[in-house]
C-alpha cells in the first residue's frame, strides 16, 4: 500500500475529509496520512479505539512515536492521558489497548535502528515544548498566540500536526488534527487563528526516508 508516498511533494490531510478504515483489530480504526507497506509499514496514522479495544501484543521494530489525542491509550507501561508524547524505541514490545477508548497520532519504522531512548512527555506542562532532538530529526511543540506568525526551516524537510486552534501555512488553512508534510529545502511560514495554535512539529527527518524491511 502506498498513501502519500512521494515525500517531493507538498501534502496535506485534513481530518474531516479523510475516512475511516478498519483495522485488523476490532474496534481499531484509522485515518492513513502517509504509507508505505501492509500491515507492517512506515506510516504516519490517527488511530481510533473503541473502548475496550486492544491490539494483538507486537514488538517495534522499527520504533513508534505517538501523542494520545483524546481519551486514555494504555499498555503494560501505564496510563496515557491525552496530551501525552511517547517514544518506544526499536526492540520494544507492548499490547495497545484502552478501556474508555482513545485517539492517537502515530508514526512507524522512522527510528534509528540504534536508538533505544524511552520518551515520556505530559505536552500540557508548561515548558514542555522540547520533546526529542538527536542527529537526524527535532520534534517539538509549536504553542501560538492569535495572529502570531512563525517561520521554520524545512530544510531537510517537516512535519505539522495540529493539536489545537488553527494555522494557516502558505495558501493553506488548518484546523484541528489537520496534518501538513513539507519537502526538503522548503520553508514554514506559521500564521495562528484568532484562537492561537497549538501543533506537533517535527523537522530535519526527511533527507533520509527509513523503510521497514517488509515494506
Amino acid at each position: 500500500m502506498r498513501v502519500n508516498a512521494n515525500f517531493d511533494e507538498r501534502v496535506v490531510v485534513r481530518f474531516d475529509e479523510t475516512p475511516w478504515v478498519p483495522s485488523p483489530s476490532p474496534g481499531v480504526e484509522r485515518k492513513m496520512l502517509d504509507r508505505i507497506g501492509g500491515e507492517v509499514a512506515r506510516a504516519t496514522t490517527i488511530v481510533r479505539f473503541a473502548p475496550d479495544s486492544q491490539f494483538a501484543p507486537h514488538t517495534h521494530d522499527g520504533g513508534e512515536e505517538y501523542i494520545v489525542l483524546d481519551g486514555v491509550f494504555q499498555d503494560e507501561l501505564g496510563d496515557f492521558p491525552a496530551g501525552m508524547y511517547v517514544r518506544n524505541p526499536p526492540t520494544s514490545r507492548h499490547t495497545p489497548a484502552t478501556a474508555p477508548g482513545c485517539m492517537i497520532f502515530v508514526k512507524l519504522h522512522q527510528f534509528d535502528p540504534a536508538d533505544r531512548e524511552e520518551v515520556r512527555i505530559d505536552t500540557s506542562a508548561a515548558g514542555a515544548d522540547e520533546l526529542f532532538s538527536d542527529q537526524d530529526e527535532h520534534v517539538r511543540m509549536l504553542r501560538l498566540e492569535p495572529g502570531e506568525m512563525a517561520q521554520i526551516s524545512a530544510t531537510d524537510g517537516l512535519e505539522a500536526f495540529v493539536l489545537a486552534g488553527s494555522v494557516t501555512e502558505s495558501a493553506d488553512h488548518l484546523g484541528k488534527w489537520d496534518w501538513l508534510r513539507l519537502p526538503v529545502d522548503a520553508t514554514a511560514e506559521f500564521v495562528a487563528g484568532d484562537q492561537g495554535a497549538k501543533l506537533w512539529v517535527k523537522t530535519g527527518h526527511l533527507r533520509q526516508i527509513r523503510m521497514p524491511e517488509t515494506a
